[in-house]
């Protein structure tokens, strides 16, 4: 007989998790299951540093349980990518995963079908943000704007260059900053020492 835990979650803990557990319950009931804990959180869906959710994945790093169900994938998940990385981890650990109401059920074909389609998905969104990100920067350099952090700038060096005639733009190219960088660097100088600067406007 195949064991089983429950995992229900409420973003509050004014709400009740009666009607997952219930339905849930009879879930496991139907298929002749063992049910051997239900677990359940009364915290926001947006953080995973859950104490129910921390026990049930414990549990299952311990091969306590052969199947986790929960009432939604909402319930459980955050995101499509921790969906799939902890389903993933699921099927490393031989634990099989049902969603009730999302009618994803990890323990036939048909489920375990719709688990690659949610990865695949998961990757193309990954590979999407990538994109976005590099077509981000490709632009931001084709601006001439200086990406990355900013390094520590010698002040002394600067003096010297502006005391050459450089403009700001060109100090900045030299010294790998941008010219705001060099102006804001500027500024620092006191009026004693910026007197004897030779400024190029």
């Amino acid at each position: 007989m195949k064991k089983v835990i429950i995992y229900a979650r409420v973003s509050t803990k004014d709400q009740s998790t009666e009607i997952q557990h219930r339905e849930l319950e009879q879930y496991v009931q139907s298929r002749g299951w063992l049910l051997i804990k239900s677990i359940e959180d009364k915290s926001t869906g947006t953080n995973m540093d859950r104490a129910g959710f921390k026990e049930l994945m414990q549990m299952c790093r311990e091969r306590k349980t052969d199947i986790v169900i929960s009432w939604k994938l909402d319930r459980m998940f955050r995101s499509l990518r921790d969906s799939v990385n902890t389903l993933q981890e699921f099927n490393d650990l031989g634990v099989e995963y049902i969603s009730l109401r999302d009618n994803l059920d990890m323990t036939t074909a048909a489920g375990r079908l719709m688990f690659n389609m949610i990865s695949s998905f998961s990757a193309f969104e990954c590979d999407l943000i990538k994109a976005r990100v590099m077509a981000g920067l490709d632009n931001a350099r084709a601006k001439g704007k200086i990406l990355g952090r900013p390094s520590k700038l010698n002040l002394e060096e600067i003096i010297n260059l502006r005391g050459q005639g450089l403009s700001l733009s060109q100090i900045g190219k030299r010294v790998g900053a941008a010219k705001s960088t060099v102006s804001k660097t500027l500024s620092k100088i006191s009026k004693k020492q910026e007197s004897i600067i030779k400024l190029k406007v």
